[in-house]
């Protein structure tokens, strides 16, 4: 009977839905080990090294000879050099941008310093004139109290004279009338 195997979580969703897994092939190799890969590389070997050490002479075939080649070896500069000096050129090329790069890094650093420096100043400059103006506010919001206070006084002594105008102007009335 084949072993018992540990079912992934998928396996054991599936098997509890009702599904039937496909049964596990039994373990092939050497005493069931599973082994056989290997096994069967040391044994080519094994033949290999048995059929070259065996006694009978004519049990080797005779090898062909190499195949022949184009001609003698001759080195190629031009195609050598011609790598080497691309990947020079690459070098090169990187290293020139690298150092934009860098250049223009600095560049952007220093334009963001200002900026930042120009932006401290501006709010500093807004918040002086927000306090000044807050001031002003304050001052004129206090003139305004001010004057609506001389004002209500100002409109009950105006409505007094008014009642004392209007009581002479009723007395003279009736002296016009009876004298």
């Amino acid at each position: 009977a084949p072993p018992k195997r540990e079912l992934n979580e998928e396996e054991q969703i599936y098997t509890s839905m009702g599904g039937e897994l496909e049964p596990t092939a039994a373990p092939g190799g050497i005493a069931g080990t599973g082994v056989t890969a290997l096994e069967q590389g040391e044994a080519s070997l094994v033949q290999v090294s048995l059929h070259d050490h065996s006694v009978d002479g004519d049990d080797k075939q005779q090898q062909p000879p190499p195949p022949s080649t184009w001609g003698a070896y001759q080195k190629k500069n031009s195609e050598t050099t011609g790598v080497v000096a691309m990947v020079d050129l690459l070098i090169r090329d990187i290293d020139k941008e690298m150092t934009e790069a860098e250049v223009g890094e600095k560049n952007s650093q220093k334009e963001y310093e200002e900026t930042m420096n120009d932006a401290a100043k501006k709010r500093a400059a807004d918040l002086k004139s927000i306090a000044g103006k807050e001031k002003a506010k304050a001052d004129l919001e206090e003139g305004k109290a001010t004057d609506e206070a001389s004002k209500e006084v100002e409109t009950q002594e105006l409505q007094a004279t008014r009642m004392v105008e209007m009581q002479l102007h009723q007395e003279c009335d009736w002296l016009g009338q009876n004298f």
